[in-house]
């Protein structure tokens, strides 16, 4: 017999916020993400850049060179175009419906702009960010980049215009797309007016679900509306959604780490000397440069 994994709590985004010139953003892990490093362990940020339109430009928009280590950032393209380059020679651009999924693990340093025709043309700019920590068993591993694009990602159909894309993990057998050091399902759900499906996902799993555009109604009991997150208790298998208007859902669910961890900037380690060793090595050319 299954039994429900009820909704903890709904948080509303953050106030957005630019980071870099070219990504409107908004946190949806409230207080720096500490109140629910835990609740939603292995995820540990995620931001949202909604539909933003940037005008034609002779200059790519974005983020400068800068370092990660003792992390995996996942980056989900809805509209609009990236590009990507890393300390580890890897190069690749994303647009609607790619995932970029790099493993920064020991050390990298990467940028990541608005991509050459997007910013020569302009356009509209919809993006999620996501970082999962990785365990400590695998923070010190070699870096590694998936570029996942549309054509890879399995789609379900869902019926009457829903479906739901499997990024990573199994949905009811069918495997995702991406590799993952620990347990994780990574859904990207749109969900047509009136549409109710049931998720069942593993007992003891930690999860979130993102509401990034329209309103749903969890289990009969909740609702969330872009942009808010609700984050679901661990006890239970099955979440029923409700989509009250046409609307886009991002499945964060995950077997939970149980582990320490210390966080400074780009750097998510399990303790304070991990984190002075990591500022060192990227002082020190140790996670590479971009040329």
């Amino acid at each position: 017999m299954t039994t429900f994994k009820k909704v903890a709590r709904i948080y509303q985004g953050a106030q957005s916020h630019m980071v870099g010139d070219g990504f409107k953003v908004q946190n949806l892990f409230p207080n720096g993400n500490r109140s629910l490093e835990k609740q939603l362990s292995p995820f540990f940020l995620l931001d949202y850049a909604a539909p933003n339109y940037f005008p034609p430009s002779d200059k790519p928009r974005g983020v400068e060179e800068h370092p990660h280590r003792g992390f995996e950032t996942v980056t989900i393209a809805y509209q609009g175009a990236l590009e990507h380059r890393d300390s580890g020679g890897n190069a690749g651009k994303i647009a609607a419906g790619d995932v970029q999924w790099m493993t920064a693990a020991s050390g990298v340093v990467h940028e990541e702009k608005h991509e050459t025709e997007f910013t020569k043309n302009g356009g509209i700019l919809e993006m999620v960010q996501l970082w999962v920590n990785l365990p400590k068993a695998h923070k010190m591993d070699p870096p590694r980049y998936q570029n996942l694009e549309k054509k890879d990602i399995p789609v379900v159909d869902l019926g009457e215009g829903s479906y739901l894309r499997i990024i990573a993990g199994d949905y009811n057998g069918q495997k995702g797309a991406a590799k993952t050091f620990s347990p994780v399902n990574l859904f990207d759900i749109q969900l047509k007016e009136g549409k109710t499906i049931t998720l069942h996902l593993p007992e003891g799993y930690t999860t979130g679900i993102v509401a990034l555009k329209g309103e749903a109604r969890f289990n009969d009991t909740h609702h969330a509306k872009g942009v808010e997150i609700a984050v679901f208790e661990t006890a239970g298998e099955t979440i029923t959604i409700t989509a009250l208007t046409d609307t886009s859902l991002l499945v964060l669910n995950g077997e939970p780490l149980n582990e320490a961890i210390f966080a400074y900037g780009p750097f998510v380690m399990n303790t304070k000397e991990e984190i002075i060793q990591a500022v060192e090595d990227y002082n020190n050319g140790k996670m590479g440069s971009l040329n």
